[in-house]
């Protein structure tokens, strides 16, 4: 099959054509007839298997066919609003609508936060069909009225499962708010969840409803393997295994941003170029961190989650859980930055006796262990005791630790009794920048999982995510992680057992 057998324009075409797609990916086939039909879209498919094009081709193509209404002031009105997550993302998205839309006499802008808004603010003056934004810069623009959505004819929520494990929803809704109520509207997601089905049912009008790929799985292209390791071997283990094989575009992942700095520092002492990226880093070190990435003259770029669903790299060769997630989904998806569109890739888990429940939780969620390898002179001590993992803040080697903390950090946008506190200018001397008002975390609040927090988003408070929240339990008499050793992880869940997922998330 060919993109013009789905009824795609020639310009279109022309530009799929140039960047060396000659057949659409599953998800593009059922995608693209679907959104030129005009309905309302619920659409589930792997990382890595081309949704964007599955919404930014029709749309273009939709746009180019319809007329254009102007405003009052004779300019362009904003028709298709597309929603992401992270600021890579939103980045990455509005590229490729320039890129498949080159041929036609359509304009777009992408606007997040981190960055000056002024020139944004110069863009949507001067008139523009497609906006690209995240939840927080665009809620911005809507108070400061510099946006006009009052003539929107399409809708996209795109990866929306990560906007609600980032709490957006109370922005999410507040967007929705304000919105004209006829439009089409288009949820793409990696996962599904119950939070998803709920949002589904709220936005979308009789959907469409595509799933290319099993729920909650990772792509077979990927090959994956756990090396069991004690934590303050970790470093050592992962500059041997990137000398010994001659490893090059390695994007490693670890739990806190304090644990990404250090590790890159180190890794720049062993002789690897390496450039750490997160939600505390400026967006122009940001941005230059994953040029070079991109174009190989960096070796190694470490991130935190905040990542996972804004790096797109053709043919990335490896992914490296240096730290496990706290939220097996999230493993999902940054294994899935390899393997991407049939190619394929190698993810290794450098895991620890602290990340036994951790490991198990993935097992469960992807339905398949993981093999396991011990790399010579790396054998993990089968003494060691498990230490509970801290979720932010000190230490390098496994990301740091520190006991568990309960709950209960104020919500923001509707919540109980919970004014919204103003973001403070001051930065711990770790780097964290905290909210004023919040409790330092300790026995009485629970801090926000790293890499989740949205930093584009104004005056918010970071609140809790169950997800955040994940606890071990008591493991059951098969351990998945038999070669790892050492004693049962301790259960350190918050009293009272989870709380919901729903919107939890601050910021």
């Amino acid at each position: 099959m060919s993109f013009d057998s789905l009824g795609l324009s020639e310009p279109l075409v022309r530009a799929v054509n140039e960047l060396g797609y000659t057949s659409p990916t599953p998800i593009q086939t059922q995608a693209i007839p679907a959104v030129l039909n005009g309905g309302d879209l619920l659409a589930g498919a792997q990382t890595g298997t081309g949704k964007t094009a599955g919404f930014t081709l029709p749309i273009l193509q939709r746009l180019h066919s319809m007329p254009a209404v102007a405003t009052g002031a004779g300019k362009r009105a904003v028709r298709a609003l597309i929603l992401t997550p992270t600021r890579e993302l939103a980045a990455q998205v509005e590229e490729s609508v320039r890129a498949y839309g080159k041929y036609l006499k359509l304009k777009s802008t992408v606007m997040f936060g981190g960055v000056g808004i002024n020139p944004q603010i110069g863009a949507l003056k001067s008139g523009v069909d497609i906006v690209v934004a995240t939840p927080g810069r665009l809620l911005d623009h809507m108070q400061q009225k510099t946006i006009d959505l009052s003539h929107l004819e399409i809708l996209v929520l795109d990866e929306a499962d990560r906007m609600l494990d980032m709490g957006f929803i109370h922005d999410i809704k507040r967007v929705l708010a304000k919105l004209p109520p006829k439009r089409q509207n288009l949820l793409f997601s990696a996962t599904f969840s119950d939070e998803i089905k709920t949002l589904a049912d709220s936005l979308l009008d009789s959907p469409a409803l595509i799933e290319v790929a099993r729920r909650n799985t990772t792509a077979e292209t990927v090959a994956q393997k756990i090396h069991p390791v004690d934590r303050d071997k970790k470093r050592e283990l992962l500059t041997h295994l990137i000398k010994q094989h001659n490893w090059f575009q390695v994007l490693v992942f670890t739990r806190t941003k304090h644990g990404a700095n250090r590790l890159a520092e180190q890794l720049t002492k062993d002789g690897i170029s390496a450039l750490a990226i997160h939600g505390n880093k400026s967006q122009s070190a940001r941005t230059r961190a994953l040029a070079e990435f991109k174009d190989g003259t960096l070796q190694v770029l470490v991130a935190t989650d905040i990542a996972a669903r804004g790096i797109d790299i053709d043919q990335l060769p490896h992914v490296v859980n240096f730290d496990l997630p706290n939220v097996p989904e999230d493993y999902v998806h940054r294994i899935g930055r390899t393997g991407r569109a049939g190619a394929t890739g190698e993810a290794v888990s450098l895991v620890c006796v602290d990340e036994l429940q951790l490991l198990k939780d993935i097992e469960k969620l992807i339905k398949r262990p993981v093999p396991q390898e011990v790399i010579a002179g790396f054998e993990p001590d089968p003494t060691a005791k498990p230490e509970p993992i801290l979720r932010r803040g000190q230490g390098g080697g496994g990301g740091g630790r520190s006991p568990r903390q309960s709950q209960g950090a104020p919500k923001r946008d509707g919540a109980a009794s919970a004014k919204p506190a103003q973001r403070s200018t001051q930065r711990p001397s770790n780097g964290q920048q905290k909210p004023q008002g919040a409790k330092p975390a300790g026995n009485g609040a629970q801090p926000r999982r790293d890499g989740q927090r949205h930093d584009d988003r104004p005056r918010a408070v970071a609140h809790e995510s169950a997800a955040a929240q994940h606890a071990p339990r008591k493991p059951q008499s098969s351990n998945p992680g038999a070669l790892l050793g050492g004693g049962k992880p301790r259960n350190d869940a918050p009293r009272g057992g989870q709380p919901s997922r729903s919107g939890q998330r601050g910021r």
